[in-house]
């Protein structure tokens, strides 16, 4: 019997990676940056995207055609895989990877698919009967982290321990605490001059807001963007708009700003700059804390209007040289404070509606449910939408660049 789940996909993964290597004289570093990737996962996606005529030839399970007639690219194709998919697999952080991408690993090893595998198994590290020793093989950061945090628990019990027992080691310990703290004591000042200067330099909290404008703006918000309708990769995205939802929290004078989009989450703060002016600034959420795609946003409150047009600094978020700097229009609206957002992933209902679904589980109990994708512009609701937001709703950067992509007629 094979392995399954996490250990499969780890195992394969890291096959995969030593291959491509040997054969193409390249090394993958094996982080958590998904570009790092992309030259693997361009590679099996020549072989995901021919499962549907190979399960006689290579013995894997059957996958439907894709039905769409339109000529596509890499990524956009049916069974394409890509560099975020490959990474968090090997991380650890798929619990059910997808089954063309298990396929494919197969064939692109064993020249075979995991059934025909499965009757004929020519790795034994695959068997589910070779216990902890074939971790060994395995890549997941997680397990380090869980590994190192067990390891730093062990050792402050021996820490402890030696404590109550050595008193010499108390004294070097004493000792060196009092350095610490006499050297505290005299930077002090020091520090204290360099935060005011930060502040001050970075504009940082300069305006004590109210208990009123931390009402206006704290809870969960509807957010519209046009970004996506500037993909070159993609023209029919010129008549397509995606909605995001947006939660602020107030904390220290300031609000810390997440947003969840249908293909990027983002992590961020916003502050009042004066009574009515909000600037938001966010980056791309990333498992290793990396800065990548920031954005600037300005929000200008007005409690007569349900509607508000917000100006961003942002990407299109196309691929390779593709994505650029553009500034947008987006449309927010406020929907209520409290509760929890929840993002639901690789459920059955991800795969129905090809979206991402976001449940507001708010204060009494009951549940609102979101399903961010791209939609035709024309088919916003309420119509008054379609006078804030449309295919205009773009500027580039450069007046040159033809980024900007016309409504289709």
């Amino acid at each position: 019997m094979l392995k399954k789940g996490k250990d499969e996909i780890i195992y394969l993964l890291n096959r995969c990676i030593e291959k491509f290597e040997q054969e193409n004289g390249l090394q993958l570093v094996k982080n958590t940056n998904r570009k790092n990737y992309e030259p693997l996962s361009a590679k099996l996606s020549e072989i995901s995207n021919q499962l549907p005529f190979t399960s006689s030839k290579y013995g894997h399970q059957f996958y439907e055609a894709d039905t769409d007639k339109k000529e596509k690219e890499y990524p956009f194709r049916k069974y394409d895989i890509t560099g975020g998919q490959v990474r968090d697999a090997l991380m650890g952080l798929v619990a059910n990877p997808r089954p063309f991408l298990v396929d494919t690993c197969y064939i692109y090893l064993y020249e075979m698919g995991r059934k025909a595998f499965e009757s004929n198994p020519t790795d034994p590290e695959l068997l589910a009967d070779q216990g902890a020793e074939s971790q060994t093989n395995s890549y997941s950061i997680i397990q380090d982290n869980h590994q190192l945090k067990a390891e730093l628990s062990k050792a402050r019990k021996n820490a402890k321990s030696q404590l109550r027992n050595n008193w010499i080691i108390s004294g070097i310990i004493i000792f060196i605490l009092c350095i610490t703290v006499l050297f505290s004591i005299n930077n002090t000042n020091k520090k204290r001059n360099e935060i005011t200067a930060l502040k001050s330099d970075f504009n940082l909290t300069p305006y004590p807001i109210t208990n009123q404008e931390k009402k206006e703006l704290e809870g969960i918000w509807l957010c519209y963007s046009g970004s996506p309708q500037a993909r070159l990769s993609d023209p029919d995205r010129a008549n397509k708009v995606v909605l995001n939802i947006s939660e602020f929290k107030e904390t220290n004078g300031y609000f810390t700003y997440k947003r969840y989009g249908a293909s990027f989450n983002h992590t961020g703060f916003a502050q009042f700059e004066n009574p009515s002016t909000i600037s938001i600034h966010s980056r791309l959420l990333t498992l290793d804390q990396k800065v990548l795609s920031p954005r600037h946003s300005i929000l200008e409150l007005d409690t007569s209007k349900e509607y508000l047009n917000v100006i961003s600094a942002s990407w299109n978020f196309d691929v390779g040289d593709n994505n650029r700097v553009i500034g947008i229009r987006e449309v927010y609206k406020k929907i209520g404070t409290g509760g929890e957002l929840q993002e639901i992933l690789n459920s059955v209902e991800n795969a129905e509606c090809k979206c991402k679904i976001i449940r507001w589980k708010q204060k009494d109990g009951s549940m609102q449910e979101f399903r961010l994708k791209n939609i035709l512009i024309d088919s916003l609701y309420p119509p008054q939408l379609r006078q804030l937001i449309n295919e205009n709703s773009i500027l580039v950067k450069d007046i040159e660049d033809t980024l900007l992509l016309k409504k289709l007629p």
